[in-house]
């Protein structure tokens, strides 16, 4: 791409552009590259009745006495009216031999006389811009002084380095964030690293896949084996791995096999298990990746879990006030708790509350029913007595509000508001994270909590990334209460703290196991505890008073589901109160299929006049359940958000003008049609999607076909999502096989690293924990290290990828991979 071309015709002749000069800038992003300009129109090649029009995108530090060429579209935004929304843009900068003499010698490079613009330009000749951008010493054999060359330099930085560099990002396809992140990673050198090394990218910046930087990869003419490519594809697959399986780390072999089927996959050629072990052991001297033992982790999982530690052993040893309280005062204030609420806690509550305010940071885990909520409330009751302090927000107009209350998604943070009267948010929203750093996995800054007390619920939700983030954000001297099941599906993301929180037995915790019933004839919470136990109820089949078991396979799933929907819809459910459950996405029993299913029952077309508008197959129409499917906090809306359509606005012109307004519990929204991948019907979502949440009554199938995703917590799971009516159906022996599975343990450390520094195992700074020791690791294996390679005195034992191995300069590259091939993975 040449960004100082003066030929605007060929790859731009079929988009509209505006050349003009910038009059004002009525909007700048803090955070990225994102402004609103208003541009003085000195040609265009479409109509327009005004002499200046409003400019929307991704921008450097443009310059209002310079003229530039916008290319984009017209769009109508449903609020300010016609914009132009630019996609790239140039500096009119002249390029001919006279014109940047011309510039050159103008005021905006004091001490740079026509004399001396001219011999620069003879000397380095039109394109010296872009070289001088490049690299600076090209101006060296020209003989400036000193001051000169400062001035040309920083002249051509100010006025066209960033801007260029913006230009040039645009021309590779990346929007406002991520051109803001590649920019403040590289500066003036992020043109250059992309021409030189494209896969970079993947390896510095969270967001940019592997599929992109190969793209401009192949463009650029980069060979399927190079370096880069090879290492981009190792972190690629390392990250893949992470999410789906998981786990913070893997082994080798997964490692290799995954690597070489994304390579090989994506590109012609064949790239072998020699060449990917080089770049692995590369990876790993430059701190990109971590080897530990057997294990291999993406350097930020590694070290996310080691911060997670520290930071939870930082609080426990600061201790909170509450810690001081005699436990005769603790006693007294609960029975006046018992007495103003009317309530009696048992044995196992009281404990829980008083080892709450004994603790600074503790853990509490119970299945349903069982009184989490109850405790929740309590704990805050009883703070509230021993600091005197007032539970309402209106009470702290001029002080932080001391309560915290938080979790993962917008649905359980209004569940923990309805059921305490106390304010709750989600955690990204307590962090103060917007949409260009909420990310999972990028080591983003958030704010730090103010307050006393911080409650988060649905734990088993929380994944390392955002734990880590969290936990980083907490001071000193603040009390953590951390509530959840153990037993439900672990977080989306990689790893399952509350689980390793709890495995570790390094904090204190307290498990409720009695079941209070709120309802005598209730049976789904017995049910779930049967099913956490392992165990399916000899009464499993019968149907009860507010569960029932329908018998059927796979092919009869769909009309059980359009019979069970459609009484509950004749008997006055709303979509909101009822939700169908279901492992998969794909097939005829998946949930984008049933979405349809269901949408026919709840909010059919009832006439031809009907407002309904399409979206990768799926009609949408007002009324229609919608689930939020990322975060975007800037609309104050969160993964797993279930809102409803309340407006549906076309212009009957142009569909890419259509809009969707969905009303969420705390939001209203606006999604412009690029903006529809965010959502999706919910009708029918799948169990992880659904966690977090309740429903009055839910409709679940289970069958073979599901064999893949069928464990003992996805069923538990699934069954504790309803609060009054659950229908089951499908075949019985799937629900066995779920309760008969556990699944899995995921592939974490959490449990060890809090082990090793709370309960004071020798420990390192963190900078230290991977640090290199090659001697000590020889010694320990009996390795000889000789001319650059690393053999095994016996070489019968198995060689391993072991941290302190992957760290060292002189290894075989294929510790842990003999005899792999890619053949042996095909």
């Amino acid at each position: 791409m040449d960004l100082f071309n003066d030929d605007h015709s060929t790859a731009n002749d079929h988009q509209l552009f505006v050349v003009g000069s910038i009059r004002a800038i009525f909007f700048e992003s803090q955070d990225n590259f994102y402004k609103v300009l208003s541009v003085q129109i000195k040609e265009r090649n479409f109509d327009w009745d005004a002499d200046e029009i409003v400019l929307v995108g991704s921008f450097g530090d443009v310059d209002q006495d310079t003229e530039y060429r916008f290319y984009g579209k017209l769009v109508d935004h449903y609020k300010y009216g016609k914009q132009f929304s630019v996609d790239h843009y140039e500096s009119e900068t002249p390029t001919t031999a006279k014109g940047l003499t011309a510039y050159l010698a103008s005021d905006d490079f004091p001490g740079i006389g026509a004399k001396t613009a001219e011999k620069i330009v003879t000397m380095l000749g039109t394109d010296l811009i872009p070289k001088i951008l490049n690299d600076s010493s090209v101006l060296d054999p020209i003989g400036l002084s000193a001051k000169q060359k400062k001035t040309l330099v920083s002249g051509v930085q100010n006025h066209d380095g960033v801007e260029q560099i913006i230009i040039g990002l645009n021309g590779y396809g990346f929007g406002s964030n991520l051109s803001a992140k590649i920019y403040n990673c590289y500066k003036e050198k992020t043109l250059s690293i992309i021409k030189e090394n494209p896969y970079q990218l993947v390896e510095d910046i969270n967001g940019i896949s592997f599929k992109k930087a190969d793209r401009i990869a192949s463009e650029l003419g980069f060979e399927n084996n190079s370096p880069g490519r090879l290492r981009a594809g190792i972190m690629t697959a390392l990250d893949k791995l992470a999410l789906s399986n998981g786990g913070t780390y893997t082994n080798v072999r997964s490692l290799v096999l995954e690597s070489l089927e994304l390579l090989n996959g994506s590109r012609d050629g064949s790239i072998g298990a020699n060449e990917l072990g080089k770049q692995v052991v590369a990876l790993a001297r430059e701190q990109k990746i971590v080897g530990e033992d057997n294990r291999v982790y993406l350097k930020k999982l590694y070290d996310a879990e080691w911060e997670i530690a520290d930071n939870l052993n930082r609080l426990n040893k600061a201790g909170d006030d509450t810690q001081a309280t005699s436990d005769e005062q603790v006693d007294k204030m609960i029975n006046r708790i018992e007495l103003e609420n009317q309530i009696d806690y048992d044995e196992s509550q009281i404990n829980a509350l008083k080892m709450a305010m004994k603790s600074s940071v503790f853990l509490l885990t119970g299945g349903p029913g069982t009184g989490k909520t109850t405790i929740i409330k309590g704990i805050l009751s009883l703070y509230a007595k021993i600091n005197d302090l007032s539970l309402s927000i209106k009470d702290y107009d001029e002080s932080p509000y001391p309560f915290l209350l938080a979790a993962p998604t917008g649905r359980a943070a209004k569940r923990m508001r309805e059921t305490t009267g106390a304010e709750a948010s989600t955690i990204h929203k307590l962090l103060g994270l917007n949409i260009n750093n909420e990310s999972q996995d990028d080591d983003f800054e958030s704010r730090e909590v103010t307050g006393q007390i911080l409650i988060i619920d649905e734990m088993s939700m929380v994944d390392t990334y955002l734990f880590r983030t969290l936990i980083k954000a907490i001071p000193e001297h603040m009390k953590v209460i951390l509530v959840g099941d153990r037993d439900q599906l672990p977080s989306v993301g990689p790893g399952q703290v509350f689980s390793d929180l709890l495995e570790s037995q390094t904090l204190p915790s307290l498990e409720l196991n009695t079941i209070h019933r709120q309802d005598d004839k209730s049976t789904i919470i017995e049910l779930a505890h049967e099913i956490k136990n392992g165990r399916l109820p000899s009464d499993f089949t019968t149907n009860q008073s507010d569960r029932s078991f329908i018998e059927c396979n796979a092919k009869q799933v769909q009309s059980v589901i359009k019979q069970v929907i459609g009484r509950a819809h004749q008997r006055g459910f709303k979509s909101t109160e009822l939700q169908v459950l279901a492992p998969m996405y794909k097939g005829p029993i998946g949930v984008n299929n049933l979405n349809q299913i269901v949408q026919a029952i709840m909010n059919p077309k009832t006439s031809p006049d009907q407002k309904e508008v399409t979206f990768r197959d799926v009609n949408y129409r007002i009324g229609d359940k919608v689930l939020q499917l990322v975060n975007s906090p800037e609309n104050n809306v969160f993964n797993g958000d279930i809102g409803l359509i309340t407006s549906i606005i076309t212009d009957g012109k142009n569909s890419s003008h259509d809009k969707l307004v969905v009303a969420f519990d705390d939001a209203e929204v606006t999604y412009q049609r690029r903006d529809w991948i965010q959502i999706t019907l919910a009708y029918c979502t799948t169990i992880h999607k659904a966690q977090g949440s309740e429903f009055k009554m839910v409709l679940l199938p289970i069958v073979p076909q599901y064999t893949r995703m069928l464990r003992r917590n996805l069923l538990y799971t699934a069954i504790t999502r309803a609060s009054k009516l659950l229908v089951l159906a499908g075949d019985i022996n799937s629900f066995k096989r779920c309760v008969q599975d556990p699944g899995t343990r995921r592939n974490t450390s959490l449990a060890e690293r809090l082990i090793v520094i709370i309960k004071g195992s020798q420990h390192d700074p963190i900078s230290n924990h991977h640090e290199t020791k090659v001697n000590e690791q020889a010694d320990r294996n009996n390795l000889d290290v000789n001319n650059g390679q690393l053999h095994k005195n016996n070489q019968s034992e198995q060689m391993v990828l072991t941290n302190e191995l992957l760290n060292s300069h002189s290894i075989d590259p294929m510790i842990g991979m003999t005899g792999i091939s890619p053949d042996q993975f095909n």
